[in-house]
């Protein structure tokens, strides 16, 4: 049996220096779609750092996860963790002394 895992995934745009949010089931290609120019809701904010993967197992948790990230609370407790790891500084920023 072949099992298709599903990706919620965090994209940091150096560009205007927020966060994208998303969902796939092919991480490596999502994100090179994604920093090419192949989508139109990102192609004006590329370059993109990938910052952050969860996965699943099924499609139907991937798609609860990344609503959930994309809503207030759950966008904030997102940040904060991200804070938290330092990955972001306080202000929001890419920590570019952790790359």
């Amino acid at each position: 049996k072949i099992v298709i895992m599903y990706y919620v995934y965090v994209l940091y745009s150096l560009k205007d220096h927020r966060l994208y949010k998303g969902y796939c089931s092919n991480i490596q290609k999502r994100f090179l779609r994604h920093n090419s120019g192949g989508n139109k809701s990102t192609a004006h904010r590329k370059p993109f750092v990938m910052v952050h993967i969860e996965q699943f197992e099924n499609k139907t948790d991937a798609l609860k996860r990344e609503n959930y990230i994309k809503s207030p609370e759950g966008g904030s407790r997102l940040i904060e963790f991200l804070k938290s790891q330092k990955i972001l500084t306080e202000d929001g920023k890419l920590n570019l002394s952790q790359w």
